[in-house]
Order: structure tokens, then sequence, then C-alpha cells
């Protein structure tokens, strides 16, 4: 088991460009000290520098590192594209283990709005049209109905207010 009855893990996922690391931000800013931060990106392509593919090293890293928040008292907000079919293994038995109420969410951003926003971003020059539309896929949802799906129209704010609420972060006391 993993974690404690009060830490809440939350899970934030959805296609590129679709606003996972600004609620993320968002929620861990309004809660304040005590939530960890689990970025996909983070962990696969700064710290270990891989390529997303099956079995890779950073499914392993994001389950250890989310657990050891958890262990050690903090909420954790577990983000990014995390596809279903090569992270959710890993999310199901992470979830299961966590003593602690645990909530997902899948961000979902149609295709158009998708290109939209990733031409925004410092990486579109990187990342081009063919390879966006590569990774994307429509509603990629864990099995077992376990996502609550939140629709391009919620604004951030919207979403941070709601993610709060409904996991019961707006209740509890940041650290000191």
């Amino acid at each position: 088991m993993v974690g404690t009855t009060e830490t809440r893990l939350v899970v934030l996922r959805g296609n590129s460009a679709s606003g996972k690391s600004s609620v993320a931000a968002g929620v861990r800013h309004r809660f304040g000290r005590g939530v960890a931060l689990v970025g996909q990106d983070n962990l696969r392509r700064i710290v270990l520098r891989e390529r997303d593919r099956p079995g890779a090293a950073n499914i392993g890293l994001i389950d250890t590192v989310a657990r050891y928040a958890l262990d050690a008292g903090y909420h954790v907000v577990l983000e990014g594209i995390l596809q279903a079919d090569r992270y959710g293994e890993m999310l199901a038995r992470l979830r299961t283990e966590h003593r602690g109420p645990t909530h997902a969410y899948y961000l979902h951003v149609p295709w158009e709005e998708t290109l939209a926003r990733h031409a925004t971003k410092p990486i579109a020059h990187e990342v081009g049209e063919a390879q966006l539309r590569d990774w994307y896929r429509e509603l990629d949802l864990l099995p077992d109905d376990v996502e609550t799906v939140i629709g391009a129209d919620s604004t951030l704010s919207r979403t941070v207010d709601r993610i709060m609420r409904e996991t019961g972060l707006d209740t509890l006391p940041a650290r000191p």
C-alpha cells in the first residue's frame, strides 16, 4: 500500500496541448506547499531523455516518484499524455494501492483545437503537424470508467476550481 488515507492522488491525462501542465500548476499553486507535481514530460524527456515507447524506463520512474511523494505525505498531481495502452497498468496499480482518494481526469480537446493550441507552444517549431497527429488519440480513456472527462469549453480557472473541489484539496491545509 502507498500513501496515507489523507493523501490525494490526482491523475491528469489528455493529448498534447490539452492543458494538463497548466491545470497541474494551477492546482499546485492554489493548494500551496504539500503538492508534488509529477510530470511525465519532465521525467521522460528531461531526466531520462527517453522516447515514449511501450515498456520504457520512464513508466517505472513515474510510478516510483509518485509513490515516494505519497509515502512522504504529499498529495500528488501526476500529469502527462500517459497513453492508456502504455501507462494503464501502472496507473491502475497505483490507484489500487493508494490508501487515500484517487481522482483521474481526462482533458479532452478536439483535434482542430489541439493543433491551434500546439502552435502557441515553445516546442511547436520542433514538433510538426504530422508528428502531433501521430500522437493524437481521440478519447484515449482508461478502462473501467475511472476518469472524469473535462472538455475544451472548461476554462483553466473553472477546471482548477472543479478539481480542487472534487478532490477535497480545497478543504485541506497546505504544509507550513
